[in-house]
């Protein structure tokens, strides 16, 4: 069973349907022994860095997350990726779950557009599972004005946005953060939420 969070910030349906459609057991979560009997978590997200924070903190789901995500695989999309490093500055400097040591900070990017929306190409820094079966030449659609600033070895893979975009994140263990949305980008995607589905024991 992979447990989809919901605390009232995420894109839990558009998930929903992707994992359904893939066949894998699943269920919006908002009940800490859910969460905690669950073989997998997926933290979704949109909108801003503090808001989001606070609803989980009202949710009383802040330790239970980071708890499980010790111990069980575990992945933030979007927002919900960001949410898993140390900090966040978006209005306001605002703690994270920090299971990821690093910052999400507003993209820099003079002479494109913020947001950052569409489809860019996947370049792998250092591989993992969730980009096995995957080719040299995979697009993935993202929609973000922050990004991730941390360590080269937590990136598994980027994209060219003004510079270079964490795309998918990994602590080395067993948490992932993906900047895009992968229940919108195509049959990518859907790979690497195949992927993350087969990670389960």
């Amino acid at each position: 069973m992979i447990a989809i969070v919901d605390y009232g910030a995420g894109n839990i349906f558009s998930v929903k349907n992707a994992l359904d459609y893939l066949g894998f057991e699943n269920a919006p979560a908002s009940d800490k022994e859910f969460i905690k009997s669950a073989d997998a978590i997926i933290l979704p997200g949109v909108g801003a860095f503090p808001a989001a924070m606070k609803m989980l903190e009202n949710s009383g789901l802040v330790e239970t997350i980071r708890e499980e995500a010790a111990k069980k695989p575990f992945l933030g999309i979007c927002l919900g990726m960001q949410l898993i490093f140390e900090k966040g500055y978006e209005f306001e400097e605002c703690d994270g779950l920090g299971l990821i040591k690093g910052s999400i900070r507003k993209m820099e990017a003079p002479d494109l557009i913020i947001p950052h929306m569409g489809w860019n190409k996947l370049e792998v820094l250092n591989p993992c599972k969730l980009l096995e079966g995957l080719g040299d030449d995979e697009y993935v659609y993202f929609v973000h004005s922050y990004k991730a600033e941390c360590a080269d070895e937590s990136i598994s893979a980027y994209c060219e946005y003004a510079g270079r975009v964490p795309a998918l994140v990994h602590d080395g263990k067993y948490v992932y953060g993906a900047q895009f949305h992968p229940e919108k980008s195509g049959a990518t995607g859907l790979r690497i939420l195949k992927n993350f589905g087969g990670l389960i024991k």
